[in-house]
């Protein structure tokens, strides 16, 4: 994992473009005395820097005291926000709002009632279209202050009208929240636990969502109500891998953009977030048809102005659909086509180590190793695997545990002998105490424990007997997720007919293209 600066100051500098840079100078020299040239000279040095070392800081620059930092650091930060505000993003529906809102009260302070509410009454307009109900909110509270202490005579029944307007839009605000906090606390559960593992984790699940879905949720008509449902649904589903219906409400919450077009780019980090779980869904129904056409359609989204002059959009596109693009070469049994891949993926982690937050690089460091597993390359496959087994354990247990064992199966591979009896003992008391111990991994164990006493020769048949009893627990709900992690099926089979695990998967997929019924 990569060291990542804690330091908001250089996060923010390093964040900021060529042309970002040019624009912050010249408002500092243009807005500022004189003594803001230090801060010009702690940009300089911080823009300088590849990782933030305040001793070295100090020491290259003389002209800054240790004393004074502090105070010099908060006012860059501040000039530097204040430099981008003056170079924003006129598309962005928020700007616009706060921008009106700061109108209105500039008006309204200088006692011009009437043009304040001609603001408010385009900034209403305005947050209806685009769904912003606080700031709808913020719009109906400054207009009933306005009617409340002065005689406007705006129009007819103002005070009932504005009543019942407040009433709906706190009653609609109240929903969202219930629905966004429900939404975010599943979604928290499955960071921290991945995908159910027991019946104990379904009745679990099962009691919160019924506990905390709203009565009134079944009826929502809202963009964000509707939004924050279908996103607790797919995360529901997801957890207790029913993949199908995880796969319709993925479907429901991009619909949801289909249908209003203008969210798109209000909303552009949940739209990214639903196509991403769209293109998870058709990789867990093993639908690579499916999932090649969605990426298609994500890499043409990739290119679209709301992407490529945001950061926050680019890096989550990138995320996205190199997940996806090393789900496809799976279904397909790519693997050594998929490493094609990595040395790009590879530069954009470090390109971006500022910004990704530990839990994506984890995921990508395990679809690599798996890349490599496929492929034959174990040496590699444990390399990577190394980087998560090395991460303290506090999220993504799952992926910790079947981390451990993929690679105690890649040390079984490379024939490392003296370090398996040790290595079994250790993943699976790992697993017993992360609770993550499945049927299946019960058996995988029992049969690596006693592979150590059987000889090379004899080895196969113990194979076939593992497959025999693991293709039993196929279709059982409770064992879905130890297949889902690692296609053990397919290692089998091609431990039993001498070829790589991808030689294996490709054949799959060739049988199952070729019975496929052309569509109409």
């Amino acid at each position: 994992m990569p060291n990542r600066s804690t330091d908001a100051l250089f996060q923010l500098v390093k964040s900021l473009e060529k042309s970002e840079k040019r624009n912050f100078k010249l408002f500092v020299r243009r807005n500022s005395a004189s003594e803001n040239l230090k801060i010009i000279q702690l940009f300089d040095a911080l823009d300088k820097m590849n990782e933030y070392d305040e001793t070295v800081l100090l020491k290259k620059n003389k002209a800054i005291s240790k004393q004074q930092l502090s105070n010099i650091k908060a006012h860059l930060y501040k000039q530097i926000l204040s430099s981008l505000r003056i170079i924003k993003d006129e598309d962005n529906i928020d700007i616009q709002l706060h921008e009106q809102m700061d109108h209105a009260r500039i008006l309204y302070n200088k006692g011009l009632y009437h043009q304040t509410l001609k603001v408010l009454d385009r900034m209403k307009e305005l947050a209806k279209v685009h769904n912003q109900l606080t700031y709808l909110q913020q719009v109906l509270f400054f207009e009933k202050k306005i009617e409340a202490l002065y005689i406007t005579r705006s129009m007819k029944n103002r005070a009932d009208q504005l009543s019942a307007d407040s009433l709906a839009v706190d009653c609609q605000l109240s929903l969202v929240t219930r629905l966004s906090n429900l939404s975010l606390q599943l979604y928290s559960w499955y960071i921290q636990h991945g995908h159910a593992r027991h019946k104990e984790d379904e009745t679990e699940l099962k009691e919160f969502l019924a506990n905390h879905l709203p009565e009134e949720a079944k009826m929502a008509k809202g963009f964000y109500e509707r939004l924050y449902l279908y996103q607790s649904y797919c995360w529901y589903t997801f957890i207790r891998q029913d993949f199908l219906q995880y796969y319709r409400y993925t479907q429901k919450w991009v619909d949801l953009f289909e249908e209003q077009p203008a969210m798109i780019e209000v909303e552009t980090g949940n739209y990214i977030k639903g196509m991403h779980n769209l293109m998870g869904a058709h990789f867990d129904l093993l639908n690579p048809k499916k999932l090649a056409e969605t990426i298609e359609e994500f890499e043409k989204f990739a290119h679209r102005k709301v992407v490529v002059q945001n950061d926050n959009n680019r890096i989550l596109v990138f995320t996205y659909l190199y997940t996806s693009k090393i789900n496809l070469h799976f279904l397909e049994g790519r693997f050594a086509d998929g490493l094609k891949l990595v040395p790009h993926i590879e530069e954009k982690l470090k390109e971006y180590e500022l910004y990704l937050d530990r839990h994506r690089v984890l995921v990508f460091y395990y679809k690599i190793a798996c890349l490599y597993f496929g492929s034959g390359n174990n040496e590699k496959t444990i390399l990577y695997l190394s980087k998560i087994i090395n991460q303290k354990t506090d999220l993504r247990t799952d992926l910790q545990c079947y981390a451990r064992l993929l690679h105690l199966i890649a040390h079984y591979e490379l024939g490392n002998f003296e370090l398996l009896e040790y290595l079994t003992k250790s993943v699976y008391r790992f697993m017993a105490k992360m609770g993550s111990l499945s049927q299946v991994e019960e058996e995988m164990f029992r049969f690596l424990r006693h592979s150590f006493a059987v000889g090379a020769q004899t080895l196969k048949p113990e194979f076939e007997k593992l497959l025999e009893k693991l293709k039993q627990y196929e279709g059982n709900p409770q064992e879905t997720r130890a297949f889902a992690y690692l296609d053990v099926i397919s290692w089998l089979e091609s431990k039993i007919n001498g070829v790589h695990v991808q030689d294996v998967i490709r054949e799959k997929y060739k049988r199952k293209k070729k019975n496929i019924v052309p569509e109409d």
